[in-house]
């Protein structure tokens, strides 16, 4: 690259080995292409890392938020009249019983402020490890650009096709693009194997979360390995042949294929692939699972399996989920959540799950997802065959066409980008309003109150943020904060009683 950083950038390595040469009026694309590249990736870093920054001072703070407290001081009186009036209808001659009441009723604010230092530390540990992460990610990308590391690799690639399996770059073009697949995916599992262990090892494990052996995270990392070449091989053997082989309206064609291959996915997935990492075990006959049916039966959910998983053979996170298709639903519960929750709040977080299911948010962000994609590789199909756009990246040689994952890969990091960033932002602002509504779900159930305290232990037993920087929560959050959402419920509760 020029030393004087006059326009082309062009990479250090290319196919050629010669110059590249653009004309500035007759070639804007491939003149600007690389300059204008690295400057959103600059761009954004700045951007995100200003927010990043805005976090680590909320993070800092040493007082707990007043509005938080207030909020939840509110919730705390709540519940202690409703636990009054109900050992008032009922007063118990267990005393056994009697004290597993008291415990379900224990006032909130205490225990968030007793965690709150807690939340603050692994929240700024966190956000430091991010800041640094970013960091190298953002010099790794710019530095791949200027370097020319896709056409070194895919020129690797040939060379390696023709040396052990006697594949030719016209004829094996597909074969090859997987020898490129195994090689990338290869070493970015390498280059970010050490942020993953520190993260697990280090971050985690001082907050009191990671609970796996080292055997069980590389035994985990292998797996996904083998899985992503097992499926991802396929995959992308496919879709590079529809593109090859779909004319004009191409994109009409790998549109239908992916939407199709989401559903397969969403299908095999929590079935035969999610317990090669996690035990599923059916939740045992009781009360619970009388009224987690019952509930189901009442919102016309087709649940047909009930399922715990092991989540504490890895973390002491928790969470809870719900998948499957028409009439063969099934709903998972983390073995953590059963230990930080009692039954009716577990029953009002699915109330909330449940109500994304209800008000069709489930059915909006596949519609949504797909839609998305078939924007993409409609745009795609125009910039396909743009020449200019591959030679400014170091694909410089005539004589050889472009591989299609080459142009798929430069599509969604040039051009793509920038459309990519905007509506992942909608879809963030989206994601929390169908929380919100959700919320309002539960509201109308009539389990506002046990959501609201079972929001609360989620939060301080995961360490949650407690004071999030707005602007931060804004750009990344698809959950709205706590104190929002606790608020939200509030409110609703006062209007529909």
């Amino acid at each position: 690259m020029n030393a004087k950083f006059e326009l082309p950038w062009t990479p250090y390595y290319s196919q050629t080995g010669e110059t590249i040469q653009f004309a500035p009026t007759e070639e804007i694309i491939g003149y600007w292409a690389l300059a204008a590249t690295i400057a959103f990736t600059v761009f954004v870093y700045s951007l995100e890392g200003n927010l990043d920054a805005r976090q680590k001072q909320a993070y800092q703070k040493t007082h707990f938020p007043k509005e938080l407290e207030r909020t939840v001081s509110t919730i705390d009186q709540e519940r202690a009249i409703e636990a009054s009036k109900k050992k008032d209808e009922n007063k118990k001659d267990d005393k056994g019983e009697a004290e597993a009441e008291d415990d379900s009723t224990k006032p909130l604010l205490p225990q968030l402020k007793a965690k709150f230092e807690k939340s603050q530390a692994y929240g700024l540990d966190k956000i430091n490890f991010g800041m640094i992460s970013g960091t190298y990610d953002t010099l790794e990308s710019v530095l791949f650009l200027l370097l020319g590391f896709l056409p070194y690799v895919w020129d690797l690639s040939v060379k390696l096709g023709q040396q052990y399996f006697q594949l030719t770059e016209a004829d094996n073009e597909i074969m090859i693009s997987l020898i490129f697949l195994g090689i990338t995916t290869l070493f970015g599992t390498i280059t970010s194997l050490p942020f993953e262990l520190y993260s697990t090892f280090q971050i985690e494990k001082k907050h009191g979360f990671n609970k796996q052996t080292l055997g069980l995270f590389f035994s985990d990392k292998l797996k996904s390995l083998l899985l992503t070449f097992v499926i991802g091989s396929p995959f992308l053997a496919l879709l590079l042949q529809i593109i090859k082989m779909g004319g004009q309206y191409f994109y009409i064609y790998i549109w239908a294929f992916t939407s199709v291959f989401s559903i397969f996915m969403m299908t095999i997935v929590p079935v035969f692939i999610m317990p090669l990492f996690n035990k599923y075990e059916p939740l045992q006959d009781g009360d619970l699972k009388k009224r987690i049916y019952a509930l189901a039966a009442q919102l016309k959910y087709p649940l047909t399996k009930l399922f715990v998983m092991d989540g504490s053979k890895r973390s002491s996170h928790s969470n809870a989920f719900m998948f499957g298709f028409g009439n063969n639903k099934r709903i998972v519960l983390f073995d953590t959540l059963m230990e930080q929750v009692h039954d009716d709040e577990i029953l009002a977080i699915l109330g909330h799950e449940l109500g994304h299911w209800k008000l069709g948010h489930t059915l909006t962000n596949f519609g949504v997802t797909q839609v998305y994609f078939g924007a993409a590789f409609y745009i795609f199909s125009l910039c396909y065959t743009s020449n200019e756009l591959y030679r400014a990246f170091g694909f410089d040689d005539p004589s050889r066409p472009t591989p299609t994952i080459i142009a798929l890969l430069l599509f969604f990091q040039t051009i793509w980008a920038p459309v990519d960033k905007i509506l992942s932002f909608i879809l963030t602002v989206f994601s929390r309003q169908c929380e919100f509504a959700a919320d309002r779900f539960s509201v109308e159930l009539k389990m506002s109150k046990k959501l609201q305290s079972g929001l609360c232990k989620i939060h301080l037993e995961n360490l949650g943020a407690m004071c999030p920087d707005p602007w931060y929560s804004m750009y990344h959050y698809s959950h709205p904060p706590l104190v929002e959402r606790l608020s939200a419920m509030m409110i609703l509760d006062k209007k529909i009683n």
